[in-house]
């Protein structure tokens, strides 16, 4: 962080005011927010590849020059792992439609208009967006191919239908794969890009839509989008509005270049459905069974209700060995999916405290579990600026992280308790409690128990409740469902 906010300086002439790390998704990228003091805020990126940042200056640099909505990229370092971005607010298209979703996909009038907002704009990006690019910048590949349609087809394989416990025969699926990935293939609308995750948590309203998060994105053809937004598990689309959202879409796209009859456009777009479905299902697979994060564990049966409504649709008739497959997958009941999860909700609690006034008790009668001890870490107390603030406050923050010793202290921490956390997962353990120590229960305690309760509940989805002991502050990260 500290080589983002230098950054930050370089760009402003000033350093930043404020810092604030934002709630990430699936992305192993880190997303800062940082203000001048006066109003002004830009959006910080760290990211772990330097192709995957490329990929993303690159495409959205062209998209701008393209008068296409996306943020503007402001500033760049010069090994491309940190670039600041225009901020566009903290409202997404999936947080202004949550009442519709949570009415089980009862949308009103402005939540529609929202959506038909979002899906006009479709085409433009992908048609414009691909005119005059430089494909090969795109990451990880340039182009949607059978390669990658085949890589997606075992990702379904080995992260879901093998966890699932359905048995089948490897080869003859094997050909059913080899078939359908043949068909897909031969649908190539030309230089048209492929945003490959497009959805609502990728479109923000600043008011109006503007797109984020394309960096995966490549040539490919723009069935595979229009599949991704209308068909999103959680989203809960009646098939009525789907419909009317896709023959939006369709007459928009119609009017940028050439396209197929309705028909053909409507049963190509299904097969489509029906592959990206396959697609969602072995990443809800690897993010829910192996990486144990409840929010793709939840997403499981809405997308299991849609590959049913698929396979009764006859959409996999031309596969036969795969149909059968699915149909017994399908029919499962969510909880027959092997989670490895119990019924039983564990609770995590977190302490920071200061060891002269000893050691948190453990009100659960298991023991006390893990206390580490912060004390081996450079110590913010002992300089003047910093004594009457806490390890929650930015100064202290920054200082701690510029120093970096809490940084590796905290990685073994991590490996540790998330090791725990997931045992006691499988077992059925309902708590489990991890305690920070430091002279005096103010800085490093305080700023390593705020970060191991929130890396818990982002990561896995369970309730934390956490208390600084020493500075009377007490929170509560519910469990998600």
């Amino acid at each position: 962080m500290e080589q983002l906010c230098k950054l930050y300086e370089q760009w402003a002439g000033r350093e930043a005011k404020t810092v604030e790390r934002l709630a990430g998704a699936g992305s192993n990228r880190a997303y800062y927010r940082l203000t001048n003091g006066e109003g002004l805020s830009v959006i910080g990126v760290v990211g772990t590849s330097r192709d995957e940042n490329h990929a993303f200056i690159t495409l959205a640099r062209h998209f701008e020059k393209k008068q296409l909505p996306v943020p503007e990229v402001l500033a760049v370092s010069a090994d491309e792992m940190r670039y600041l971005q225009e901020d566009l607010g903290s409202t997404s298209l999936f947080d202004a439609i949550k009442q519709g979703r949570s009415m089980g996909g009862q949308y009103n009038s402005e939540e529609r208009k929202l959506l038909e907002a979002t899906i006009r704009l479709l085409p433009r990006f992908q048609v414009f967006g691909g005119e005059g690019l430089d494909f090969s910048v795109c990451y990880p590949q340039p182009a949607f191919d059978r390669t990658g349609i085949m890589f997606d087809l075992n990702y379904f394989k080995y992260c879901f239908l093998k966890p699932s416990g359905v048995d089948f025969h490897e080869l003859r699926l094997e050909a059913d794969f080899q078939k359908l990935a043949d068909r897909l293939a031969a649908d190539d609308t030309g230089d048209t890009f492929l945003y490959r995750d497009f959805q609502a948590r990728n479109v923000m309203l600043s008011p109006t839509p503007v797109f984020i998060d394309f960096q995966g994105g490549r040539r490919g053809p723009y069935y595979y989008d229009v599949a991704s937004f209308l068909w999103q598990a959680s989203a809960k689309y009646p098939d009525t509005l789907r419909q009317h959202l896709t023959d939006v879409y369709y007459e928009e796209l119609k009017g940028l270049t050439i396209v197929p009859y309705k028909e053909h456009f409507d049963k190509t777009l299904r097969l489509f459905v029906f592959f990206r479905t396959l697609q969602v299902l072995g990443a809800y697979g690897y993010r829910g069974y192996f990486e144990r994060k409840k929010h793709f564990i939840d997403s499981i049966p809405p997308a299991l209700a849609n590959l049913r409504s698929l396979l009764q649709e006859g959409v996999a008739e031309a596969y036969p060995y795969l149909n059968e497959i699915l149909r017994a997958l399908a029919l499962q009941e969510p909880s027959v999916v092997r989670t490895e999860h119990p019924s039983a909700e564990l609770v995590v609690r977190v302490f920071s405290f200061s060891y002269k006034k000893g050691i948190p008790e453990d009100e659960s009668g298991n023991g006390g579990g893990y206390v580490f001890d912060c004390r081996s870490t450079h110590n913010p107390g002992r300089y003047e600026q910093y004594k009457h603030l806490t390890g929650l406050d930015e100064p202290v923050i920054r200082f701690l992280e510029d120093d970096g010793e809490i940084t590796t202290f905290l990685e073994s921490v991590y490996r540790l308790a998330d090791h725990h956390v997931e045992r006691y997962l499988e077992r059925g353990f309902t708590s489990l409690m991890f305690s920070f120590g430091c002279t005096g229960g103010q800085h490093r305690s305080v700023y390593s128990a705020q970060h191991l309760a929130e890396h818990l509940h982002q990561k896995y989805g369970i309730e934390v409740h956490l208390c600084h002991r020493e500075q009377g502050i007490s929170q509560v990260f519910s469990c998600k469902s």
